[in-house]
């Protein structure tokens, strides 16, 4: 079955200059999130893992973690930030409109994003790939096992254009079911609208955690795309892509040096570490050349931990989602997480 429709990028370039959505006339980001006191942060709708509201209502996870370590790095207090959910489809627009200051939910780096839409990604966070979930009772053990198969897909990403590619390589047809919403898209699934879910693999751990018989459904082996997550911002305010990725740095530097929310408040009065030193603020003036406060890396720090810490909180092997750090390890533990030095 053929479908013709905008790719994912040119549907959201459509969507932009129909509703006429332009940037802020200026680039003033630190000092309008200062001027506010609060952090404008866009989050998904609901994820597990990711972005979801706890038993008191409040939001936490992976991506909420960094928009609390950017307040805490910017206002000196990680709570204060405006939660704004987005769904894969109005994402863009909301950052270009000046809606929110950064966003931190689960989008993959790519070239027409950065160059063609207009936004600046300031670092990757989670290395990940595009992956499909099915019933067990299919007895489809791959991908190439689903022709004819519906497939439940989320408008607005980057899963679209994979998906189209993959199904043509292989010769093999589809039938999507579009959806906006990793819940919309969860609902679908269980009532069996669809046969498989395509999102990025983390994603698909998140919603199977999240069925009654988690077994019963089985993630496919394939992983058929680079997803490399990250936040971003609007291109053009150097100084504030700057602040939001060295706070991305410090989390994963820390990580590294064993700097931790616990001892941080310990090392930041000096060590014998030049570099740690230089991070915490007991050395040098890297505050000063960010426009920030000199202890700005310890309270992105005490927010919520190092990368390690966050990880481990909302994604690790003792949560629900169980993920392994895989190609999240630290480049010294064989995976390819990597951060610019401190200097």
């Amino acid at each position: 079955m053929k479908i013709k429709a905008l790719s994912g990028i040119a549907a959201v370039a459509s969507v932009l200059a129909i509703s006429g959505v332009t940037a802020p006339a200026h680039a003033a980001t630190l000092d309008d999130v200062r001027a506010a006191g609060e952090l404008k942060c866009g989050i998904n709708t609901g994820l597990p893992g990711f972005a979801f509201t706890d038993d008191k209502g409040n939001w936490t996870g992976f991506d909420v973690a960094y928009c609390r370590a950017l307040a805490g790095a910017v206002l000196g207090d990680p709570n204060k930030v405006k939660w704004v959910n987005l769904t894969g489809k109005n994402r863009f627009p909301a950052l270009t409109s000046g809606e929110i200051d950064v966003l931190s939910r689960n989008t993959t780096w790519t070239l027409s994003r950065d160059v063609d839409l207009g936004f600046t990604f300031v670092g990757v966070n989670y290395y990940d790939g595009q992956g499909f979930i099915g019933r067990t009772a299919l007895g489809a053990k791959s991908l190439k096992e689903l022709d004819g198969a519906s497939v439940c897909i989320q408008t607005g990403t980057t899963t679209q254009l994979n998906l189209a590619d993959f199904f043509r390589v292989n010769g093999i047809s589809y039938e999507p079911v579009p959806i906006e919403t990793n819940e919309e898209a969860r609902k679908a699934y269980e009532a069996e609208r669809c046969d498989a879910y395509t999102t990025d693999a983390s994603g698909l751990a998140a919603t199977r955690s999240t069925f009654p018989d988690p077994k019963a459904h089985m993630i496919f082996p394939e992983i058929i795309s680079k997803e490399p997550l990250g936040p971003l911002v609007r291109q053009g305010d150097d100084e504030w892509a700057d602040v939001a990725r060295w706070t991305l740095n410090v989390l994963i530097n820390a990580e590294e040096f064993g700097i931790t929310s616990a001892n941080v408040d310990e090392l930041a009065k000096g060590t014998d570490n030049p570099e740690i030193n230089r991070m915490l603020g007991s050395e040098g003036s890297l505050g000063e050349m960010l426009g920030l406060s000199k202890d700005w890396a310890v309270n992105a720090i005490k927010a919520e931990g190092n990368y390690s810490e966050i990880f481990e909180r909302y994604l690790g092997k003792n949560t629900s989602l169980a993920l392994d750090r895989g190609l999240n390890a630290l480049w010294k533990d064989g995976g390819i997480l990597y951060a610019a030095p401190m200097r």
